[in-house]
C-alpha cells in the first residue's frame, strides 16, 4: 500500500470514529479527534469557534437538542493528503428527533482540514455549511438532496 493510501486510510478511520461518536453523542468520543486549537467554522453562530473549549459547550448544546440518537452520514468523501497536512470533503446528512418537537433531515457541505499532532492524524479545521437564496429574502435551502 502507498504512503498516501495508508495516510488516507488513517483519516477514513478518524472520521469514522468521529461519525460513530456524534451519533452516540459522546462528547468526549467527538473532542478527543480535535486539535487543541481547532477553528471552526459551523453552521450555528458564532462566525468562528476557537479551541475545543469553545466548541465543547456547542457539541453540548446541540447534543441536547435531540431526543435520542442523531443521525450522521457521510456521502461521497473525498481526501487529500500530504506530509504534515490534509484535507476531506463530502455531504453529510444530519436527523433524528429534536426535543422541540420537529423532525431533522438536512444536507449539508462539510469541508475538514487535518494535521499530524503528536504523530498522529487529528482534525484541525472544520468548515459546515449550507447553501442559501442569492436574492432576497435570504434565507437557508435546507432542503435541498444529493
Amino acid at each position: 500500500m502507498s504512503r498516501n493510501k495508508t495516510e488516507e486510510a488513517w483519516i477514513r478511520e478518524l472520521m469514522n470514529t468521529w461519525v460513530k461518536a456524534v451519533r452516540a453523542k459522546d462528547i468526549e468520543g467527538v473532542m478527543s479527534c480535535y486539535v487543541p486549537d481547532i477553528l471552526l467554522f459551523d453552521l450555528a453562530p458564532p462566525l468562528e469557534y476557537r479551541g475545543v473549549d469553545a466548541y465543547r459547550k456547542n457539541w453540548e448544546e446541540w447534543f441536547s437538542s435531540f431526543k435520542g440518537a442523531v443521525g450522521y452520514d457521510i456521502r461521497d468523501l473525498r481526501i487529500t493528503t500530504g506530509d504534515d497536512a490534509a484535507f476531506c470533503h463530502s455531504l453529510n446528512r444530519i436527523s433524528g428527533a429534536r426535543t422541540y418537537g420537529e423532525q431533522t433531515e438536512v444536507w449539508v457541505r462539510a469541508t475538514v482540514g487535518f494535521r499530524k499532532f503528536d504523530g498522529k492524524w487529528m482534525i484541525a479545521h472544520e468548515h459546515l455549511s449550507v447553501p442559501f437564496e442569492m436574492k432576497e429574502p435570504y434565507k437557508a435551502l435546507l432542503d435541498l438532496e444529493p
